[in-house]
């Protein structure tokens, strides 16, 4: 045999292999969805940060720990990780009017408050910030405040063009947005049909606008 024939028989095998390979996503993909995965069903079932472990997570995870620490240096960094994929960015508003673009924010809200998985970010921050300063800390910076920085900034739009008030508290302002959708879905809950009304979001931005308006 030529050593041409050779070279082209070695090129046959190299592109069926390569058409053969198995689709789909890298292992370490797999590896890191199933990480998270786990780090947040344990978040939801525990009582505190302080059961969470990374031998627990990786046993629920079925890997390895080195396979964890090859990607996250301490519990503490894959935490912070893990509840930041689920408080996704905001639509982009579209800038027709406050009213429009509260509504889309509120609507979200209206999603995080109604998932078990969320509202253990929003626990977290209330309730284990004494035990776990540092920690809450960099949970509320990569996962609240992008969102209270959205908010604050569709307030100060709404001021500038006259939508709302000039003498307008944008923190206290802030707060009644978001209080205003997890007080209703906590205390009231959803109808008798178990969902919550559909127009939610705009009921509540008109309650609101009425005292946040000019006037």
């Amino acid at each position: 045999m030529t050593t041409t024939d050779e070279t082209q028989m070695a090129d046959t095998r190299t592109a069926q292999a390569q058409t053969t390979r198995p689709a789909g996503r890298p292992r370490s993909a797999r590896a890191e969805r199933a990480i998270i995965e786990a780090t947040l069903d344990l978040v939801g079932e525990s009582s505190g940060l302080s059961e969470l472990s990374i031998e627990g997570i990786a046993a629920r995870a079925g890997v390895g720990k080195t396979t964890i620490y090859r990607r996250w240096s301490s519990k503490e960094d894959l935490l912070v990780d893990a509840l930041a994929t689920l408080k996704k960015p905001f639509p982009a508003p579209g800038g027709v009017s406050v009213r429009e673009d509260l509504i889309t924010y509120m609507r979200v809200f209206q999603q995080d408050a109604c998932d078990t998985r969320n509202r253990c970010v929003m626990n977290i921050a209330m309730n284990e910030a004494e035990r776990h300063p540092r920690l809450v800390e960099r949970i509320r910076q990569a996962t609240i405040e992008p969102r209270r920085a959205a908010i604050a900034a569709l307030l100060r739009r709404g001021i500038a063009t006259g939508e709302l008030r000039a003498d307008l508290d944008v923190r206290i302002a802030m707060a009644t947005v978001v209080g205003a959708v997890m007080w209703y879905i906590r205390t009231e809950g959803p109808e008798e049909n178990g969902e919550l009304p559909a127009d939610l979001a705009e009921r509540i931005a008109d309650q609101l606008l009425a005292g946040l308006g000019p006037g």
